[in-house]
């Protein structure tokens, strides 16, 4: 039986040492993180908050200083995982002088696989991110939106069981925006496990089903995104067809005046707003996790 978690980190930490072997940059510390089959997780935070060092150690790019992390319950070090990952790093880097055919048929080469499925299976990814109209042009000719659409593609001519994208929606208009989120979604739907690292905290909000915030190399909250947006102390009704009496009594007089109660919960706040709370909160109480939200959701 396949486990439920795909990615685990274990008080992973990363130093960046200089050339005497003095502690430079602390990059990671102690990050203990889950991202299970199936899901959509987020890695939010600031410049040098150890996204990108989280992804290389997960990759296997980098070596951590102490802790473990484990992907498909192996060491992320071990090269044997990677024909199971497919990666869209925030740069593509892609042969130029190639077109989309080209490109995604050299990558499937790659991976050893058959003539008549690589040729299938690149023919579909073209379809897939909305480029069959200039899939002979070559990668020099393409826009920078374009050469984000043909690096997903690339990042999934192995049918990965993990995706791993940094940044994917950078140089996309607001359309192409929407398609790559959409796709996100579809990968989900299909069965796929998607972690990402976004600066445009609307697209995290829009796809993500979980999201974990970094600052200075720290963990300092991770849950499910709508439990994290909720706003637990504020109780917001919305009603529609009540008198003013009803309005004063709320439920209670709502049944009595014939309303009807359209919704009554918990409001929620915006990402960006979580996320600037929780660097400002961080920054004056340095060390200390912002919020109790997995505590909350226990009670």
């Amino acid at each position: 039986m396949q486990s439920d978690v795909v990615v685990e980190t274990q008080s992973l930490s990363k130093v960046y040492r200089d050339f005497w072997g003095r502690q430079k940059v602390r990059a990671l510390k102690a990050l203990d993180l889950e991202v299970r089959r199936g899901e959509i997780f987020g890695l939010l935070g600031p410049n040098g908050s150890g996204k990108t060092t989280t992804i290389k150690l997960i990759l296997g790019l980098l070596f951590p200083t102490s802790g473990k992390a484990l992907v498909f319950g192996k060491d992320a070090t071990e090269v044997t995982k990677n024909e199971r990952i497919g990666y869209l790093p925030e740069e593509s880097y892609l042969y130029r002088f190639l077109n989309a055919e080209e490109t995604l048929n050299f990558y499937g080469r790659l991976f050893n696989m058959p003539r008549a499925v690589r040729r299938q299976r690149v023919a579909d990814l073209i379809e897939m991110v909305g480029l069959d109209w200039a899939k002979r042009r070559q990668l020099k000719e393409y826009s920078k939106g374009m050469v984000r659409r043909i690096g997903l593609a690339q990042a999934l001519i192995n049918d990965p069981e993990l995706v791993v994208l940094d940044e994917p929606t950078t140089g996309l208009d607001p359309i192409g925006t929407r398609d790559m989120k959409d796709l996100i979604l579809k990968l989900r739907d299909e069965g796929k496990t998607i972690l990402m690292c976004s600066h445009l905290l609307a697209d995290v909000q829009d796809v993500c089903d979980r999201i974990a915030i970094l600052y200075q190399g720290e963990l300092k909250e991770m849950g499910r995104v709508d439990a994290l947006l909720s706003v637990r102390d504020v109780t917001e009704v919305r009603a529609a067809g009540l008198s003013a009496l009803a309005q004063e009594e709320l439920k209670q007089v709502i049944e009595r005046n014939n309303g009807h109660l359209l919704n009554m919960g918990n409001p929620t706040t915006t990402l960006e707003e979580l996320f600037l709370k929780i660097i400002h909160e961080s920054e004056e109480h340095p060390g200390r996790r912002v919020r109790g939200v997995q505590e909350a959701q226990k009670d």
